[in-house]
């Protein structure tokens, strides 16, 4: 029987691990992450799904990782995966697995390596990504390609709806290249980092809207960041104005310089391209707020839209 050790976390740790139990791999040893109560769980659990099926796990810290290699050295897996595991694995640890170590990235390598790649290629208006499975090395993201799977962002899509087809589409691609990786005659194809780049750490700061860019840049920011994600704002006068939901409308800008109105029964704001957005969900101030709250507070006044409070 073919064993492993797996590192997972969120949707396509979940998914990963499914999989590996699908088709009966004996999976030794699960690493994940203790859950950071600061931060908005909408995800699966890793930890969860192995404690139902009677697998032992482990959280360690980041520093924890260079002692855990000797207890995997001893279990003398076939394999290990890491799936959406959030720190580097020691290089040690990578020579340890007989048939290699494969990680599953949330982009098309070698496009968008490093971190968060969903939201990094919707912030730049791309119309697809998907799901690498790669051979894991010393340097990020940058071994081997195995296969992968191409998924599509349409034009209203969010982190969370992307991240959902990325979650299936790694599904799809470790499901079908396993049998190979068991037997250890996997096809292997170099990865021309050259073509690609490699992205960062994204903060909650980098949501700030700068209502001077296209109204498409910032449309994609906001559906970039959308919660559960810390999501898109800008700080008026009156407020911060937290941007969750937007969408191009073909009416071109009505005021020369970024405003926020309501038109009818609608919330619009106009960005610096002359072109504008419609508000679909937003809050100011921590309160919800559309063109009926406009209209109530400020009649047919127009917000302007710094980036800053005055």
């Amino acid at each position: 029987m073919t064993t492993a050790v797996v590192f997972a976390y969120h949707d396509v740790g979940v998914r990963g691990l499914s999989v590996l139990l699908d088709q009966a791999v004996d999976v030794r040893l699960v690493v994940t992450h203790e859950d950071d109560p600061a931060e908005t769980l909408w995800f699966e659990s890793v930890a969860d799904l192995a404690r139902a099926h009677g697998l032992p796990v482990v959280t360690p810290p980041r520093r924890g990782l260079p002692p855990l290699a000797e207890r995997i050295g001893l279990l003398a897996p076939d394999l290990v995966f890491s799936f959406y595991y959030r720190h580097l694995l020691p290089s040690g640890l990578l020579a340890v697995p007989r048939y290699g170590a494969y990680n599953m990235h949330g982009s098309l390598l070698p496009r968008y390596r490093g971190r968060a790649p969903v939201n990094w290629a919707i912030l730049n208006g791309e119309h697809e990504t998907g799901a690498s499975l790669h051979v894991m090395t010393a340097a990020p993201d940058a071994g081997d390609l195995v296969d992968q799977m191409a998924v599509p962002i349409l034009l209203d899509d969010t982190a969370r709806d992307v991240m959902r087809k990325v979650s299936c589409a790694a599904e799809i691609v470790l499901a079908r290249v396993l049998p190979a990786l068991r037997e250890g005659r996997v096809s292997r194809q170099p990865l021309d980092l050259a073509r690609g780049s490699y992205f960062g750490r994204r903060r909650a700061e980098d949501g700030r809207i700068d209502w001077r860019q296209p109204a498409r840049r910032v449309h994609d920011l906001v559906r970039a960041v959308a919660p559960p994600y810390p999501g898109a704002f800008a700080d008026l006068r009156v407020g911060r104005l937290a941007v969750h939901r937007t969408r191009l409308d073909a009416v071109p800008a009505r005021h020369r310089a970024p405003a926020l109105y309501a038109e009818e029964d609608r919330l619009y704001a106009d960005c610096g391209d002359a072109c504008r957005l419609e508000v679909l969900q937003c809050l100011l101030a921590g309160e919800r707020y559309d063109a009926r709250q406009h209209r109530s507070r400020w009649g047919g006044r127009v917000l302007p839209l710094g980036d800053a409070p005055a």
